[in-house]
């Protein structure tokens, strides 16, 4: 006679070593809030919590979603942790930021990267907190671009000096997201990966800078669930994203010729990968679509990782 400690024992067996090591990670650490299980960083996970102690047989859909989960756990590892970027959907930077410069974009969204854990103070990874002058020496550029970006930083609530600086929760949180989005209200976020950020600033701070701003630039037309640059970002029904010609998103960023907005987005490369990946369809390079690498931002639950990653081998 099969009895039920045996068929869970079997189920559990069945189950991926890392995924059984992530599903007692997630029960360790869950928190409950409102009845609900999250994740210290947010994710909803109140459906996983339960699924191993009942099932009889692991469904497909329960093994995926934990499946779904490790590999989310492995990508951010593998790109250095990351931070959460909060901006208003459909809502372009430039009127998000209107003191701000395309070129100074590029420096909040690398300064975003050093956003400390719940805190929001600026430090190194080492724990030691940055200062005027250390911040200064981080970004890397001349003294007077410098004191002007500091300056329309602290004028714009983005920064705020209180015995240290500190970043606005409102803009970049390192944390339980859950925390934070009650008192954000209805905003849109996504991940923004430290290491890659980081890396790619070193690669494009100078001349090409304004190319790397492009990145944050899309954030507000960037799909939550599946990295397409959209009109709809927050739409989690495959069937209904409208994604946006290139022509459009063009005149969304300003450029008045989009063949110059395709030579930009092509240049912009990550460990020898493109960061855009430009989709065809019958040949109709007016119809272009245009997909973010999720090695740079990547906002849902790891279900679509896998598929979306394969653009970018």
């Amino acid at each position: 006679m099969t009895t039920n400690r045996t068929v869970i024992e079997r189920a559990w067996k069945d189950l991926n070593p890392k995924v059984r090591h992530e599903y007692l990670a997630i029960k360790e650490n869950v928190q409950f809030i409102n009845g609900k299980a999250y994740t210290a960083d947010g994710r909803d996970v109140d459906h996983l919590i339960e699924a191993v102690p009942k099932i009889k047989t692991p469904t497909y859909k329960q093994r995926g979603g934990l499946n779904a989960i490790t590999e989310l756990a492995d990508h951010e590892k593998e790109h250095g942790g990351f931070v959460f970027a909060f901006f208003s959907a459909a809502k372009t930077m430039e009127e998000q930021f209107p003191d701000l410069a395309q070129s100074d974009l590029a420096r909040l969204m690398f300064i975003g990267t050093y956003t400390a854990w719940e805190t929001g103070q600026l430090k190194h990874d080492n724990g030691v907190p940055l200062d005027k002058k250390g911040l200064a020496k981080l970004l890397d550029i001349s003294r007077p671009a410098f004191n002007k970006f500091y300056a329309s930083l602290l004028a714009g609530g983005i920064l705020s000096e209180e015995g240290g600086l500190y970043m606005n929760p409102a803009l970049f949180y390192r944390g339980n997201l859950g925390d934070v989005r009650k008192q954000l209200g209805d905003v849109q976020y996504t991940r923004l990966f430290r290491k890659t950020v980081r890396e790619l600033y070193a690669m494009y701070n100078g001349r090409t800078i304004k190319q790397l701003a492009l990145i944050y630039a899309v954030l507000p037309f960037t799909n939550f669930n599946f990295n397409v640059i959209c009109f709809n970002a927050e739409e989690s029904n495959a069937d209904l994203v409208r994604p946006m010609k290139l022509e459009n998103l063009a005149a969304m960023l300003g450029y008045q010729d989009t063949q110059k907005l395709v030579t930009a987005l092509r240049k912009i490369k990550y460990n020898g990968k493109s960061v855009f990946a430009l989709v065809e369809a019958d040949g109709d390079k007016r119809a272009r679509k245009v997909i973010v690498n999720p090695a740079v931002v990547y906002a849902a639950d790891g279900q679509s990782l896998d598929a979306i990653k394969i653009l970018f081998r």
